[in-house]
């Protein structure tokens, strides 16, 4: 029986079984005793929901630690210490405590924590060490507090990374941490059952400010009693675990500066809100999220087993990605306008930043020289393998400065630079190929005529001129990809709208009608006097013969307008055109450089 109850999985089992009971009757108390969350205009939810559910997570993570758990010194000092921000948030919770209370409340946990040993290892300064450690016991405190803004959030992507942090334990053999953090996991899924979309309870300060203690002070209890790695894993793994977090605190805190709002005020803008405002479902923004957290994870789990070359290579790409979504994000408009013209007007800086990022020229030289370092970097790898001789590394660390100059200069002389993201078409892709054939061809002569390429692989330069080509047109097409995978905003509202003419044009006019909502226009599909187009799909629209019945078919997609696109149209169509609608009571437009309406007369 004893081997069983060991067992991690049997422990998380009883320890979400417990958590779903003790959250069922915490509900019932904070209902009946009036501790409940209500609706205001900076805050998500929009129903009374019950509050306390920390009490819950706490309250099993505690008996399960107690029963089931060994208990190691540091356990309990991160346990008594994690105990303590619990307290603190329930005083918030009931009594509402000024903020600069509870970072008291966080600080004295995190020296009860350092007191007793218990830091990460960084600089070798012990001073130094004691004061990052207290930055990131408060800063991922605070990030799990920001993070619990929707249903279902904080509680999911802290059973993410508790969950990563369990396979760290796990590689190092570990067994005690392990069974605390399936204690911890059980506890958080227990609660999720109930504060998953619609959530019927929420977490709280007290649950927020536990949960997110506990899982920054456990990440100590990798790296004590000798048990780090490097300096690396000390830095980069504990913050792939918690990536997620610091990602949403690190965007808000950003654009609220921008925008001339307080970081800590709460608000309708965490990256949760801009999903949604793109047009996904409040699950589909939490499911997307926590898609990030398990890759992350993974990432984290990855990064251990690799080279330290090898796994810069793969954060920086990892890094890159997110931070193009986060651009794409911090577009999104969350607030009215109004709104948004106020808090600007308070901001003296604000229209020299939004100039500057509006540009994004910067941005883009810098990105792309990440992206030349990476691509030769790989291709160099999956050439030669691992830089395991020095000779190798060390050709590649005098040339890479070369090469990136000379590629960066390729491609601004092709005119990569004169794009807009947003716009890139196949006209551009001959641009980029241009800018990447030459750079390459650049870094050849150079290198022949500098080092008369001696000890240099011709298929390296090839594979990261292929390599290079992909991202830079990847990465040109971020935006327009990440609009493909997300829904449209507003799709299911607006005036339903057929286009007429199923070619260049009627591509061109869908694409307007999608990337400007205020319009108000939903398109429906296409009609075409082409009987080879009947039934083909155009960027997931089907396309209609017009030669059938016309108006049977507006009628059965309740279609309210139609829009002409080509004006190769023939009067005597126009003319028949104009008769149905006026009998079927459907506008007749034209869409060209502006809409206007056709005279039935």
């Amino acid at each position: 029986m004893q081997q069983i109850l060991s067992n991690p999985i049997v422990t998380g089992v009883i320890s979400a079984v417990v958590a779903a009971l003790m959250t069922l009757v915490v509900r019932e108390f904070a209902r009946r005793k009036g501790y409940v969350a209500k609706p205001k205009s900076d805050r998500w939810h929009k129903r009374p929901t019950a509050m306390l559910g920390g009490a819950a997570i706490f309250g099993t993570t505690l008996l399960i630690y107690g029963i089931l758990v060994p208990h190691t010194f540091e356990s309990l000092i991160i346990i008594g210490a994690s105990s303590f921000l619990f307290v603190v948030g329930l005083l918030d919770d009931i009594l509402n405590i000024k903020p600069y209370q509870k970072l008291i409340g966080q600080l004295i946990g995190a020296a009860f924590v350092v007191g007793f040993g218990l830091k990460l290892p960084i600089t070798g300064s012990e001073l130094i060490d004691i004061w990052i450690t207290v930055f990131w016991l408060v800063g991922i405190t605070n990030a799990i507090n920001l993070l619990d803004n929707m249903d279902g959030l904080a509680a999911g992507i802290a059973a993410i990374g508790a969950s990563s942090l369990a396979f760290g334990f796990i590689a190092t053999g570990q067994t005690a941490e392990i069974q605390l953090a399936a204690a911890f996991i059980g506890a958080l899924l227990g609660f999720l059952v109930f504060n998953f979309n619609p959530a019927s309870i929420f977490m709280g300060d007290c649950g927020s400010m536990f949960v997110g203690f506990l899982l920054a002070s456990s990440v100590l209890l990798g790296q004590t009693g000798g048990r780090s790695r490097s300096i690396f894993s000390i830095l980069a793994v504990p913050v792939l675990i918690l990536f997620v977090p610091i990602f949403d605190t690190t965007l808000v805190t950003i654009l609220r500066k921008m925008w001339g709002r307080k970081a800590s005020q709460g608000g309708r803008d965490h990256t949760s809100h801009r999903l949604v405002a793109l047009g996904l479902s409040e699950r589909s923004a939490v499911l997307m999220i926590y898609s990030f957290a398990v890759a992350a994870g993974a990432l984290s789990i990855v990064v251990g087993t690799l080279e330290t070359t090898q796994s810069l290579a793969l954060i920086a790409a990892f890094t890159i990605l997110l931070s193009i979504i986060g651009v794409y994000l911090s577009k999104v408009r969350v607030y009215e306008e109004k709104e948004e013209e106020l808090a600007s007007s308070n901001n003296a800086v604000f229209a020299f930043i939004v100039n500057v990022s509006y540009k994004r020229r910067i941005f883009e030289v810098f990105l792309d020289a990440f992206l030349i370092t990476l691509c030769y970097y790989a291709a160099y790898l999956l050439v030669l393998g691992p830089f395991e001789s020095s000779g190798t590394w060390e050709l590649f660390i005098n040339t890479l400065p070369l090469l990136i100059v000379l590629k960066l200069f390729a491609l601004l002389a092709a005119g990569v630079y004169r794009g807009l993201w947003r716009y890139t078409s196949v006209n551009d892709f001959i641009t980029f190929t241009k800018g990447v054939v030459s750079g390459s061809v650049l870094s050849v002569i150079a290198i022949l005529l500098i080092y008369r390429f001696q000890n240099f692989s011709r298929a390296v330069f090839v594979v990261d001129g292929l390599l290079l080509l992909f991202v830079v047109v990847g990465s040109r097409l971020a935006f327009r990809v990440i609009r493909e995978i997300l829904p449209i905003a507003h799709i299911n509202e607006g005036r339903r709208v057929l286009i007429y003419g199923a070619g260049d044009g009627g591509e061109m006019v869908l694409r307007e009608l999608r990337n400007n909502p205020v319009w108000n226009y939903r398109p429906i599909g296409f009609i075409d006097d082409d009987p080879l187009k009947k039934d083909k799909m155009i960027n997931g629209l089907r396309v209609y013969d017009s030669n059938g019945s016309l108006a049977d078919l507006c009628d059965e997609n309740e279609i309210q307008e139609i829009l002409i696109s080509s004006g190769k149209i023939p009067a005597e169509t126009i003319k028949s055109l104009r008769a149905m609608c006026r009998e079927s009571s459907i506008e007749l437009k034209r869409a060209e450089l502006r809409i206007e309406t056709l005279d039935f007369e």
